[in-house]
């Protein structure tokens, strides 16, 4: 089947045209939305904005929390389905943090093996990440290699996207439509 991926920065809009996608695709098909939610409660301000991520969705959603296996997920579920995954930034600071005691390689894996279950998906995807390379350049190694590799994901599941989003100010851009052919 196919994917969208929706870019943006934070408080740019993106999972509220994320949602919008997901259920306008719903409508078309007639098939539930699974919403797949990277995010873990770390602290307060974070339970309190997933609370409100949650209140915010349509109560006949199924809400999936799945902070680590999504390619696994991926693989595994066989009903038709509209699946909005947010966020690959929340999903590959986990991956990062869960090997940050090990080699920086331990975590390399999994990018592609989410890509890979991602174009083997049979149901549609909504994807959503966040554009963190245009501020400025992070004063620590850590951030540098996150902003890399999240960089380096982004433009990997744009490459294959059926529609790619970006997100400025509340407004959706269409990267398809402007990029140079």
């Amino acid at each position: 089947m196919s994917y969208s991926l929706i870019l943006g920065g934070a408080r740019s809009g993106k999972s509220r045209y994320a949602e919008a996608r997901a259920a306008t695709l719903s409508r078309q098909t007639g098939w539930p939305v699974i919403y797949l939610a990277t995010a873990t409660v770390t602290d307060a301000e974070m339970a309190h904005r997933i609370a409100q991520h949650q209140a915010e969705r349509p109560g006949s959603w199924t809400t999936i929390e799945e902070d680590m296996d999504v390619g696994d997920w991926l693989h595994q579920h066989v009903e038709p389905a509209i699946v909005l995954l947010d966020c690959v930034s929340l999903l590959l600071n986990n991956w990062m943090f869960a090997h940050s005691d090990q080699n920086d390689d331990t975590w390399a894996y999994r990018p592609t093996q989410f890509y890979e279950a991602l174009l083997a998906f049979p149901y549609p995807v909504v994807v959503v990440s966040n554009e963190v390379g245009q501020g400025i350049v992070p004063d620590n190694a850590l951030a540098r290699q996150y902003r890399d590799a999240l960089g380096r994901f982004n433009q990997q599941l744009a490459s294959t996207a059926d529609l790619v989003i970006f997100m400025i100010a509340g407004l959706p851009v269409d990267l398809r439509k402007v990029a140079p052919s």
